[in-house]
């Protein structure tokens, strides 16, 4: 508190009347009496959610179910060969004319790719990343991200010399699942109907509704 200052005379101190003290003390006891009653209220209307009885009724329209999954392996029946046939358009249209390139041991390939599950898996995830990378909303590097990152390693992959196309140009039974073969007179064919000693490269069949695709030659088309 400051010090008086030289000179002026010190202020009295402010005296209210006791009457008047005695309002200000019940005025001062009904508030907080009233903040009180507020209180107990508040208390009880946020315990009872709903203080008018009333619920709102269930809705009866059913929500659409997501896909479990997107993928092809988690699909089956119906669902499963329509989208194999898609997959079978782009792959016939799309990927091969583009990068298509010849046939050897070191790179084969099988156009009766759909009955090899991992080729029916790794060129159903390169047809998801394309149609992600290619999309407008992908930005300029989209397609150079598809190359790098999903084209060039899935082609390594269903390519390779040891890949699922390995034994397609002499035996497409070789190396299938047990069963997955069966005579048919003297010569092996495969569950796919190929004679081991058949040549692999034909087309996908008209059952997956896709166009013929037409080499250049032997083996698959050039760019």
């Amino acid at each position: 508190m400051s010090e008086p200052i030289a000179g002026l005379p010190e202020p009295e101190p402010i005296r209210v009347p006791d009457e008047d003290l005695d309002d200000l003390a019940s005025t001062l006891a009904r508030t907080i009496a009233e903040v009180r009653q507020h209180g107990v209220l508040l208390d009880r209307l946020g315990a009872d959610a709903d203080p008018l009885g009333y619920e709102e009724p269930e809705s009866t329209e059913a929500e659409p179910e997501s896909p479990a999954s997107v993928f092809i392996l988690a699909m089956g029946g119906a669902e499963y060969a329509a989208e194999l046939a898609a997959l079978a358009n782009w792959v016939t249209h799309v990927l091969l004319p583009t990068y298509g390139r010849e046939i050897s041991s070191t790179r084969p390939w099988c156009s009766h790719w759909h009955e090899h599950q991992e080729a029916v898996a790794r060129l159903h995830g390169l047809w998801l990343a394309w149609q992600q990378l290619t999309d407008a909303e992908a930005g300029l590097t989209g397609p150079s991200t598809w190359h790098r990152d999903h084209l060039d390693h899935t082609l390594l992959q269903l390519r390779a010399p040891d890949g699922p196309f390995a034994a397609c140009t002499t035996s497409p039974a070789r190396g299938r699942e047990p069963g997955q073969e069966r005579r048919v007179g003297g010569d092996r064919h495969d569950a796919g109907g190929h004679s081991a000693s058949e040549d692999c490269i034909s087309q996908v069949p008209s059952s997956l509704s896709v166009r013929p695709f037409a080499p250049q030659g032997e083996g698959l088309p050039h760019p």
